[in-house]
């Protein structure tokens, strides 16, 4: 096949606004400003503007973001923190990395997201903790969440690196982005994410104004004042030209994430026509008071033929992945650490059966065409 297919087209959309990329980048190579340059201040203050207000520390990475966050909230060790199964590592890593302890759930089978009752299961009087990781590009069901928290008195920390730009709507009709609703909001801007840099980027979100002055200490080595160092903190600091690079693309966000959608829908409507029964795979579901952002496009391929599945798309030049091989209950880091309320039956049924489709903002009919004909034929043979 000559058409090349990529999981995430990086320099296609580079190219849409590459001299918005690259006049912010020679900006800060001409000031020389690479650490806490003007081009950061900017963007915490774009960044929280588009979050509705809130306050926005930029740090290296979504993983220092998590730690951060949890550092700030003065956990001690032995204490419980609640993280679903079926997710990226670094959301239970920075638990284990604190002594705390990982306390995983089982997920929805059809959101992938982790929900209150599942959470309601965990709760010990060691529990101080939950987070709650809006995966693949949509929001957990926020409410009865932060009903629970409230009632036993735990701290949220939104895990938004795969959702920025998602909205989540409460039952008396008020709307909030995701991270904006617990304690505290965390995310990356990890090239691939939907607001991504080029190179290694995060932020923290939040909407205490004393709480952000801890996390900002944190993560400036637990100083206000220069050597004069307040907490035990750390060195997590986002790049002036990364933020230069985010400065570029914020303004196109909302752009991105309808893209995505148009695509999602497509690729759904496709689908379904080539298996309206869902014999042979399930397409995404979104939750009903969530809009999704769709940071992946993750089908559920049944009967054992995930992998058979990827390895014919390999073969005919069609890229996918694999969200997540192996739920974290079951990873050897956690062995002896973590502990789990009940077996996790839904997180290791999701990691025998995701495939990701390629899903970007550059992804055009003709490319969808392709990707779907190609399942298609493997389910004809």
């Amino acid at each position: 096949m000559d058409m090349k297919i990529d999981m995430v087209d990086l320099k296609g959309q580079y190219l849409r606004i590459k001299e918005e990329i690259d006049s912010g980048i020679r900006e800060v190579i001409d000031s020389t400003a690479f650490i806490n340059g003007p081009a950061v201040e900017k963007f915490r203050d774009s960044l929280g503007k588009y979050l509705g207000g809130c306050h926005v520390i930029t740090c290296a990475n979504g993983t220092d973001a998590l730690q951060i966050a949890l550092m700030a909230l003065g956990l001690k060790p032995g204490d419980e923190v609640i993280v679903p199964a079926f997710t990226y590592v670094s959301s239970a890593e920075v638990i284990a990395l604190l002594g705390l302890v990982p306390v995983m759930v089982d997920v929805d089978p059809d959101t992938f997201n982790v929900t209150a009752e599942n959470i309601r299961k965990a709760i010990t009087p060691l529990s101080k903790a939950i987070i709650p990781v809006h995966l693949f590009g949509q929001s957990c069901d926020m409410e009865p969440i932060l009903e629970l928290a409230r009632e036993h008195s735990l701290y949220v920390i939104e895990d938004n690196a795969q959702a920025i730009g998602a909205e989540y709507t409460f039952s008396d009709g008020r709307k909030a982005g995701t991270g904006t609703m617990g304690t505290v909001g965390c995310t990356s801007f990890f090239p691939s994410k939907n607001l991504g840099c080029y190179g290694d980027g995060g932020a923290i979100f939040c909407n205490d104004a004393n709480l952000a002055e801890k996390l900002a200490m944190i993560a400036n080595h637990g100083q206000k004042m220069k050597y004069h160092h307040s907490v035990t903190g750390c060195n997590s600091r986002l790049d002036t030209i990364q933020a230069a690079v985010l400065n570029a693309k914020l303004p196109h966000l909302d752009e991105y994430s309808a893209a995505r959608r148009t695509a999602a829908e497509y690729y759904t409507e496709r689908l379904m026509e080539l298996d309206p029964h869902e014999e042979f795979f399930v397409t995404p579901s979104r939750l009903r008071n969530s809009t999704h952002v769709y940071h992946q496009y993750t089908l559920k391929i049944r009967n054992g033929k995930r992998d058979a599945l990827k390895e014919y798309l390999h073969g005919l030049g069609i890229p996918s992945m694999i969200y997540y091989p192996l739920p974290l209950n079951e990873q050897d880091a956690f062995k002896g650490i973590a502990r789990a309320a009940e077996p996790l039956r839904v997180s290791r049924e999701c990691a025998e059966s995701v495939l990701s489709i390629p899903m970007h903002t550059e992804l055009t009919r003709e490319i969808q065409d392709v990707v779907i004909a190609g399942i298609g034929s493997f389910f004809r043979k």
